[in-house]
């Protein structure tokens, strides 16, 4: 990236995490540990290397390969003669003969008087590798490291397994501080690419928030000037992160792909999704399933009401991968020869509709941070409803808890066209709205074009729903 953008708020919490450290020297346990996790190519080592830079202190970062165990560790042998710890010579001098004692070393390579960071990215690469590996890191973090005044940051892409790392009964519990990094929001890819909101958003849709797809894209371009050049080159960040992503998650578990290519190509209920998969049994399916949700890459949702319903949705909760499944995994063959341009007129003739179904997770967020707002309650949740012959859907719905509320806030519609919502659209939300509840609630529509109708508590369209990031960070 030639600009780093939008990780203020992570930077600001590694910097008040290395303060404690810095402000505990001389006490007997002055080290901290954060685990920070997220999806692969999310950006963060680039936010670990930008953080230890800026610090300015001696530093060590390691980075696991999924090699054997003493590759492993010879790669950390030859990180720690590179780096630039104070006493690194202790670690290299009489090589460690195994992981045991290369924490025992780190923690003596590091000063006892002044801070230091430490990085070990991939860490589930480790816990897959190397025996006990989590139980050496405890008793080396009790023993040895947290008694120095040392920030250690535990970097993982693997979410189930991170978050594994610090859970009840695991060696590692409640011994580091976890941090979850997210994509570049709207409103930090806007910024980045000099757009106004309804591009940005188009924009948001498309990358995913990747940090290395948005740096590709040329500041102030147009959606399809992106696209047009992205699927000219074969190994742009938007063509490659995909495959590149599916076969880090699953090398060698064909069944959850062909779940998730059934789940992206827009399949959302079990009973379709079994069936674009190739008739697969209720059992496979749900083991499937449950695989992918366990590691945040496909999101489970019921409808939100004050009743309790079995009809689940299934969504790809990655957005570049939900854009890159739909539009780019299934034509990847005419890519590759050169003839991006039946990719790119496929794409606009699908976006309008595909847009304005993949917008609707990002707009239920802009609502969770804009509310309360004078104009709408509070919602501690915000989902959608439907039913199972889909006669009846709402967009929008809030309410005190969810799935099963007690409660309900309010109602509404998302129509994300170049037309405004009108009088057609409130009767629709109005009927829609019987259908789930008696109670008058409120009503809200978002548009990306505005609305020509009254009735409504309240609008928002792109620019009031960008700026829900800007003020929450």
């Amino acid at each position: 990236m030639t600009e780093f953008v939008g990780r203020d708020e992570e930077i600001a919490a590694l910097r008040r995490m290395l303060n404690r450290v810095t402000g505990a020297i001389g006490q007997a346990r002055p080290g901290q540990c954060v685990l920070m996790r997220g999806r692969r190519r999310i950006g963060k080592s680039a936010l670990a290397e930008e953080f230890v830079r800026r610090s300015g202190l001696p530093s060590l970062y390691f980075t696991a390969a999924r090699a054997s165990a003493e590759q492993e560790l010879e790669q950390l042998l030859s990180d720690v003669a590179a780096s630039d710890l104070v006493d690194r010579e202790l670690f290299t001098q009489t090589a460690p003969a195994n992981w045991s004692g290369a924490l025992q070393r780190l923690a003596d390579a590091v000063p006892d008087d002044a801070p230091s960071v430490l990085v070990i990215d991939e860490v589930p690469y480790l816990m897959e590798r190397v025996d006990a590996f989590e139980g050496l890191l405890q008793r080396a973090w009790d023993r040895f490291l947290s008694r120095k005044p040392v920030l250690l940051l535990l970097i993982g892409s693997d979410l189930s397994m991170m978050e594994a790392l610090n859970s009840y009964e695991r060696p590692f519990h409640q011994r580091g501080t976890e941090m979850v990094v997210k994509p570049l929001n709207p409103a930090d890819i806007q910024q980045m690419l000099d757009l106004d909101a309804k591009a940005a958003f188009d924009a948001a849709l498309v990358t995913g928030g990747l940090p290395l797809v948005c740096a590709e894209w040329p500041r102030g371009a147009s959606l399809w000037e992106y696209l047009h050049d992205a699927l000219l080159n074969p190994v742009s960040a938007l063509l490659v992160s995909g495959e590149r992503t599916l076969a880090a998650e699953f090398p060698v578990q064909a069944m959850p792909r062909e779940v998730l290519e059934a789940i992206g190509s827009g399949e959302r209920t079990f009973v379709n999704i079994a069936r674009a998969a190739g008739g697969i049994s209720h059992t496979t399916l749900t083991r499937a399933t449950d695989t992918l949700t366990t590691k945040g890459i496909v999101t489970s949702e019921l409808p939100l009401s004050t009743r309790p319903s079995k009809e689940r949705r299934y969504r790809i909760g990655d957005p570049y991968l939900r854009f890159w499944l739909y539009f780019l995994r299934p034509h990847m063959a005419e890519i590759e020869r050169r003839r991006g341009d039946l990719t790119l007129r496929r794409i606009a003739a699908d976006w309008s509709s595909w847009r304005g179904r993949a917008i609707e997770p990002l707009v239920r967020e802009a609502l969770a941070r804009l509310l309360p707002d004078g104009e709408l309650p509070a919602a501690e949740a915000i989902g959608a409803y439907w039913t199972r012959s889909t006669d009846v859907e709402l967009d929008i719905v809030g309410a005190d808890r969810a799935p099963i509320a007690k409660e309900l806030r309010f109602a509404g519609s998302i129509k994300w066209l170049e037309s405004a919502f009108d009088d057609h659209d409130l009767r629709k939300l109005i009927l829609h709205r019987a259908a789930l509840t008696d109670a008058p609630l409120p009503l809200v529509a978002v548009s990306r074009s505005g609305a020509s109708c009254g009735g409504l508590a309240a609008c928002y369209g792109p620019e009031e729903l960008i700026a829900a990031w800007r003020r929450n960070g």
